[in-house]
């Protein structure tokens, strides 16, 4: 089992003429919870969208677990996109048994168990439920696998500020020891909490990647505040 669950070497990606990701070089340890941070247009998604085999790279190398994303690495990574993707005629225990078919890692039990702390009936139709609600189901879906590596893209975007904290929650509490969780959101204050390390990116560079008590300890301030400072207009 390879030490470090993604590895980046001149990674690459552009889009007509444009890099979105401008020749990264990076590796991510196994178990923690990293937030990949930045201003939008960044280069947070298109990262993202690589490690889940969604976009294939321009130049250089991505690996997921040592291997290049594929049929094989998406049986490792949990992805939950920016946007919506499930059918809004479904219901949400639908969704859970469609889960549970598609994904040999994926816990019904567990997924029933939050939906029913949340108050969310499973007889209840994704088209009935606020934006919030759906972002809710999104990400139990997504954390209730058995992955190695989750990659959230704004999981917190459209929720209110109690229900964040919930999230943040559900993310701590259900992710294996030994797996890594990546989340990307502008966030920061929100997020830092249960942040181990803190990646910055700007213009497709990785421009920080430090573990958070380091930034604290290092910079004498919290990872929003260095954010603000290193990304002020």
């Amino acid at each position: 089992m390879s030490e470090m669950i993604l590895t980046c070497k001149q990674l690459a990606k552009g889009y007509g003429g444009k890099l979105a990701l401008n020749y990264v070089d990076l590796s991510l340890p196994r178990g923690e919870i990293i937030g990949l941070l930045g201003p939008n247009g960044s280069g947070k998604t298109t990262l993202i969208k690589l490690a889940a085999g969604i976009l294939t790279p321009t130049s250089g190398e991505i690996l997921v677990a040592g291997e290049k994303p594929g049929v094989h690495t998406k049986a490792l990574v949990s992805y939950l996109p920016e946007r919506s993707y499930l059918n809004d005629w479904m219901s949400a225990g639908q969704i859970v048994d469609m889960f549970h078919d598609f994904y040999s890692d994926f816990d019904a039990v567990k997924a029933c168990e939050m939906l029913d702390r949340l108050g969310i009936s499973r007889r209840d139709k994704l088209k009935t439920m606020s934006k919030g609600t759906k972002e809710k189901v999104q990400l139990i879906l997504v954390m209730s696998r058995s992955a190695q590596l989750y990659l959230l893209d704004e999981p917190i975007g459209g929720v209110d500020p109690a229900a964040r904290d919930y999230i943040l929650d559900t993310i701590i509490s259900n992710y294996a020891e030994n797996s890594t969780v990546v989340i990307s959101t502008h966030l920061i204050a929100d997020v830092e909490r249960v942040l181990d390390r803190a990646l910055f990116i700007s213009g497709g560079k990785i421009v920080i990647n430090s573990a958070v008590d380091d930034i604290r300890e290092k910079e004498g301030k919290s990872v929003d505040a260095l954010f603000r400072e290193v990304f002020k207009c």
